[in-house]
């Protein structure tokens, strides 16, 4: 399933008329394929993902699912096919993982939320995939960052949409853990064929996982896409986070600090 953006332009409305945060962005998402949303603060990262996952209007231009328009499906049409996980920590109190990864299946079972054989099969495959089986009957409130980012995942999987969009998946991670979810993205991505699309700051850690880069520059019409190797030799990383205190290795995709 294709999306595509089509002279894109993402903001808001108010009182006083439109506020442009990008614009003019024509591109497109491919299955099978890990994409990492790069830029820094106030790029409008986030103001990009929440369009594309239709929790917010555009601006202007278009966005087209497997050849539809986006505007044209409806909110249940949506929820098969868009999954997203946000970097809000759930708040929840006595529920296990088992019922927070079964609340996927909301989209497929009705007013009742009755699960079938279908959707107990379906929560198994998302937990299996995420390889957290022992968490089942933990509670969620009690797992570590690392341990609930999973069950948000497994959560997303269950509801079995070909796109999956995550904003800033590794925020409140260590480091082992960042590296633990954006391997088991890229793995989940390429596996079993999804689209997943996530916006971050961990720089390094994107350019050594991801299948392709969208680098956002504060400029709206400054978004330049591509593999990590084809940004690093055309200099399109090192411009974007270009620094007097910090230089990038093009050959290992790495940044690092000036010394004096």
């Amino acid at each position: 399933m294709e999306y595509e953006l089509r002279e894109l332009t993402t903001g808001y409305r108010g009182k006083h008329g439109a506020r442009i945060v990008s614009e003019h962005i024509t591109a497109s998402l491919q299955a099978g394929e890990l994409t990492c949303l790069l830029g820094p603060n106030g790029a409008g990262k986030s103001t990009l993902l929440r369009t594309l996952a239709a929790f917010q209007p555009p601006l202007g231009g278009t966005l087209m699912l497997d050849g539809r328009p986006l505007d044209s499906f409806t909110p249940l049409e949506l929820a098969m096919r868009i999954g997203v996980v946000l970097t809000e920590r759930p708040e929840i109190n006595g529920m296990c993982v088992r019922e927070m990864v079964a609340m996927g299946r909301s989209p497929y079972t009705g007013f009742w939320g009755v699960l079938k054989a279908e959707d107990e099969a379906a929560i198994d495959e998302a937990i299996a995939q995420v390889g957290i089986p022992t968490l089942c009957h933990r509670q969620v409130d009690a797992l570590s960052d690392g341990e609930r980012q999973k069950v948000m995942i497994a959560k997303a999987l269950a509801q079995e949409t070909p796109i999956i969009f995550l904003d800033e998946p590794t925020a409140f991670l260590d480091y082992p853990s960042k590296v633990d979810v954006l391997l088991l993205l890229r793995c989940l991505a390429r596996k079993m064929q999804k689209t997943v699309f996530l916006s971050t700051h961990d720089i390094e850690l994107a350019m050594q996982t991801a299948d392709r880069l969208w680098l956002m520059g504060r400029d709206s019409h400054d978004l330049v896409i591509g593999t990590p190797r084809e940004l690093a030799d055309n200099g399109s990383l090192s411009r974007f986070f270009s620094s007097p205190d910090i230089s990038f290795d093009a050959e290992t995709l790495r940044f690092s600090v000036v010394t004096f």
